[in-house]
């Protein structure tokens, strides 16, 4: 049990290793606001799925804000602001803008551009999404859950990013945008663009921009 949990984070290491090497550009996110917005309850209260949003963009701060709440790294010991059992955090985000799509690396707290092409029409089938600054993909790697059976994987992986795209939401509803969680994506041509590797599976998209009209 122990050499599978070691054989997962060297997983973790090597692959963003690889994607380092692979990125176009890597950029460095400012430092991400942890104090200020609602509080909690208000931002519980706010919470909504928006289906209409404006093409206005997201600056690098609300950038770095999204990503580190969402799935950022929060204690010394590199856990997250998600739970993951075992701490295999078998999570990458993958962000799908205008000008190209990316990977957060938490451990950098950076964007790694993986290329230039805009794949919005890829990150589903509703009609906002080709208007939304941001879309996220979230991608489970079952390489590094090897501490797990393949039921286990699929159990833990759907729990998962069910605490990250909420962490979204309430950051969305902290900060006045709007978000919505989305089933509806070609999984297999996602990932098929996104250049993903066998055991790497797309879950969940999840829209965030200013609300629309």
């Amino acid at each position: 049990m122990k050499l599978k949990f070691i054989t997962a984070l060297l997983c973790i290491v090597f692959g963003f290793s690889e994607m380092n090497a692979q990125s176009l550009e890597i950029i460095k996110l400012p430092a991400p606001q942890k104090s200020g917005g609602m509080s909690l309850m208000e931002s519980l209260n706010n919470r909504q799925s928006q289906r209409s949003y404006s093409s206005k963009e997201l600056t690098q701060q609300q950038m770095s804000n999204l990503l580190w709440a969402a799935y950022g790294i929060n204690r010394p010991n590199g856990y997250r602001t998600a739970p993951s059992a075992r701490a295999v955090h078998e999570y990458d985000i993958y962000i799908i803008k205008n000008d190209g799509w990316f990977v957060y690396d938490a451990e950098q707290h950076a964007m790694l551009k993986m290329g230039n092409e805009n794949l919005q029409e890829h990150a589903g089938s509703q009609d906002y999404v080709q208007t939304a600054p941001v879309n996220l993909v979230f991608v489970a790697d079952f390489d590094r859950m090897e501490v797990y059976d393949e039921e286990m994987k699929v159990f833990y992986s759907a729990t998962n990013v069910g605490f990250i795209s909420q962490n979204v939401y309430l950051w969305c509803a902290s900060e006045g945008l709007g978000t919505v969680v989305r089933g509806l994506i070609d999984k297999e041509k996602a990932k098929e663009v996104l250049k993903l590797r066998p055991n790497q599976h797309v879950v969940l998209a999840q829209t965030v921009g200013y609300p629309g009209e």
